[in-house]
């Protein structure tokens, strides 16, 4: 049941992140242009959401076992920041659109400019987060064996 369950908010993660990204896309853009973008980068796109997932899935394994162990918490605290990064890089160039002023057009006109090299840093923090608690989960395994 804690499988499921954990690949249920995985999923519900993965859709999350869509409606997100979405959203976001289509209130600055308009839908023709959300749907531009992601048929141009679905690959970026689809990787970062599946790899929010996947950690969302394993961070709420991890968490169950950890809760119905009385085990500490202390683990768990690092790993949010991963998915959070991958959002802010994949969707960050799309805020010129609405916020032309002082500074932060020049800023994130650059942003836009490295639009691949962002999708790449979020892919390579979901691969590290993954990574990260994959190997807590395992450690947790091998030691509730012994």
């Amino acid at each position: 049941m804690v499988v499921i369950t954990s690949i249920f908010k995985g999923a519900l993660g993965v859709a999350v992140l869509f409606g997100v990204y979405f959203s976001l896309v289509t209130f600055i853009s308009g839908w023709n242009f959300a749907l531009s973008q992601f048929f141009s980068y679905w690959y970026y796109i689809v990787g970062l959401a599946f790899g929010f997932g996947v950690q969302i899935g394993l961070y709420s394994y991890l968490r169950s076992l950890i809760f119905s162990n009385n085990i500490s918490r202390k683990p768990l605290a690092v790993s949010g920041a991963t998915s959070t990064v991958a959002m802010v890089s994949c969707c960050a160039h799309y805020l010129a659109n609405i916020l032309p002023i002082i500074g932060i057009a020049g800023f994130l006109s650059v942003v836009g400019q490295y639009q691949i090299e962002l999708f790449w840093v979020g892919l390579v923090f979901n691969a590290a987060g993954i990574i990260y608690i994959g190997g807590k989960l395992k450690k947790f395994i091998n030691e509730k064996r012994n």
